[in-house]
C-alpha cells in the first residue's frame, strides 16, 4: 500500500473542506461593509457566521499538521519559501478573529466600526494570498537541488499570481453572498441574492481569462492528462448550474453548485500535480514529489491508523453543529440594548 498517495488525497481533501468552508466566511467578511445597511445589518452577517469560523480554520490546521508529519520536505520547503507571505496571512487570520470576539464589547460606532476593518481586511488577505500561493505552486517555483526555494517575494507576486489572488476572492465572494441569501431574511437576503446574480458574469469572465492563461503558464493540464479534461469539464458545468440556480432563485442549489466548483476547482490542482506537489521551474529533478518528500512508511501507518479513528469524530461534530445552527438570523434576534 502507498500511503504516500494516501495522504496527497487526504491532504487535498482537507484543503477542500477548508476552501468550502472558510470560503463562504471569508466571502462574508469581505461583503460585511458593503451589504449591511446599518450596524443590525452588520451584526446580523456577522451572526451568520458566528458559530462556524473558528471550527472552519480547524480544517487549515488539521492540513498544515498532516503537511508536517506526512510530508517534511513538502512543508519545510512552502513554509520557508513563503515565511513572508504565510505570516501575513497569519495575521490577516488574528486580526478577524480578534474582530469577531471584541466587537460587540462596547457600542460606540468608532469601536464597532474598527472591528469591522478587521473582520473586512483579515478576510480579504488570506483569500488573495491563499490564491497567489497555490497560483505560484502550479506555475513552479525555482527550488534548486537541496530543496530549497531560491526565488524573493517579488517572484511570487508576478502578475498571473496576483491574478489568481483576484479570482480566489472573487469566487470567496460570490460564495459568501450566496451563503448569506440562505441564512439571512428580508431585505438583506434580497440584496444577497442580487448581488450573488450581478456578480457571477464578471466573476466567469476574470476566472475564464485566468484559466485561459493558465493553459500555458501552468503544469496542471500536463498532469491531468486531458484537454480540457474531465474534472476541470465538471467545474465549469458546475459554475453554470450555480448561474442557472441563482437566476431561478433556488439558492440552496446554488450554493451546492458554488461548493462543488471549489471542490472541482481545488481537485485540478491536486490531481494536476501529482505526484508532485512542488514543481521546481529551475529543472524537473528538483520538484518534491509525495516519495521524495515524504517521512516513512511507518510514520505514515501509524498517521493513517489515528486518521481513521478520529476524523469521522470529527466530520460528524461539525455536522452535527451546522445542523444546529441552521436557522436564518433575523434582524429581531439582534438584542436592542445591543445595537
Amino acid at each position: 500500500m502507498e500511503y504516500q498517495i494516501i495522504w496527497f488525497v487526504l491532504i487535498a481533501i482537507l484543503f477542500i473542506g477548508y476552501f468550502i468552508l472558510e470560503g463562504f466566511d471569508f466571502g462574508v467578511g469581505i461583503l460585511l461593509p458593503f451589504i449591511s445597511k446599518d450596524d443590525t445589518d452588520r451584526r446580523v452577517v456577522i451572526n451568520t457566521i458566528g458559530p462556524f469560523w473558528d471550527a472552519n480554520e480547524v480544517w487549515l490546521i488539521t492540513a498544515g499538521g498532516a503537511m508536517f508529519a506526512a510530508f517534511p520536505h513538502w512543508y519545510a520547503t512552502l513554509f520557508s519559501g513563503f515565511y513572508l507571505p504565510l505570516f501575513v496571512m497569519l495575521l490577516g487570520l488574528i486580526l478577524r478573529a480578534v474582530g469577531f470576539e471584541f466587537r460587540s464589547k462596547k457600542s460606540e460606532k468608532w469601536w464597532r466600526r474598527t472591528f469591522d476593518n478587521f473582520i473586512f481586511w483579515g478576510s480579504l488577505i488570506p483569500a488573495l494570498l491563499w490564491g497567489v500561493a497555490f497560483t505560484n505552486i502550479v506555475q513552479g517555483l525555482p527550488i534548486g537541488a537541496d530543496m530549497n526555494f531560491t526565488g524573493n517575494l517579488l517572484h511570487m507576486l508576478n502578475p498571473y499570481a496576483l491574478l489568481g489572488g483576484i479570482v480566489v476572492v472573487l469566487l470567496f465572494v460570490l460564495h459568501g453572498a450566496l451563503f448569506l441569501s440562505l441564512r439571512t431574511t428580508d431585505a438583506l437576503k434580497e440584496r444577497a441574492e442580487s448581488l450573488a446574480k450581478k456578480l457571477w458574469i464578471p466573476i466567469a469572465a476574470i476566472t475564464a481569462v485566468f484559466a485561459v492563461l493558465g493553459y500555458n503558464n501552468t503544469v496542471l493540464f500536463e498532469g491531468l492528462g486531458l484537454v480540457p479534461g474531465t474534472i476541470p469539464t465538471l467545474a465549469i458545468l458546475s459554475f453554470v448550474a450555480c448561474f442557472v440556480f441563482i437566476r431561478m432563485k433556488m439558492q440552496g442549489y446554488a450554493f451546492a453548485a458554488m461548493a462543488a466548483t471549489i471542490l472541482l476547482g481545488t481537485a485540478v490542482i491536486f490531481y494536476g500535480l501529482f505526484p508532485n506537489v512542488m514543481p521546481s521551474s529551475l529543472s524537473p529533478e528538483y520538484s518534491l514529489t509525495i516519495y521524495n518528500a515524504s517521512s516513512s512508511q511507518m510514520t505514515l501507518r501509524i498517521m493513517s491508523i489515528v486518521a481513521l479513528l478520529f476524523v469521522p469524530v470529527v466530520l460528524a461534530y461539525q455536522g452535527w453543529s451546522y445542523y444546529v445552527f441552521s436557522k436564518r438570523v433575523t434582524r429581531d434576534a439582534i438584542p436592542r440594548e445591543d445595537v
